[in-house]
């Protein structure tokens, strides 16, 4: 398998800026999810992640929101980009329960 020359590398500031940008969404909902992501990552956004991004964020806003709550999988939809790997990967982040959520259940 052939690694892409960018591979790990990070986004400088422009980038992420026109990226966070890009991935202003029309439901609150979604901007929750996204909006930790960039929390979390903000710093250390590589290349593949915004690919990923970039490949989520060209769903409508109700696909996207039925991805990241888990009522359907990437393959149900018809738009194929958001079964690519990088998808996939940032997917499985924004999916993860936020620590503030998990220690109130308890």
């Amino acid at each position: 398998m052939n690694t892409p020359p960018d591979a790990g590398q990070l986004l400088d500031e422009r980038r992420l800026s026109k990226l966070k940008w890009r991935c202003r969404r029309g439901l609150l909902e979604n901007d929750l999810f996204i909006d930790r992501f960039f929390q979390e990552y903000e710093g250390r956004v590589t290349v593949e992640q915004a690919r990923g991004l970039d490949d989520l964020m060209t769903l409508s806003d109700n696909d996207l929101l039925d991805l990241l709550l888990q009522r359907k999988q990437p393959q149900q939809l018809e738009d194929d980009r958001a079964a690519s790997a990088e998808a996939l990967e940032v997917l499985k982040v924004m999916r993860r329960p936020h620590p503030a959520q998990h220690s109130a259940r308890q």
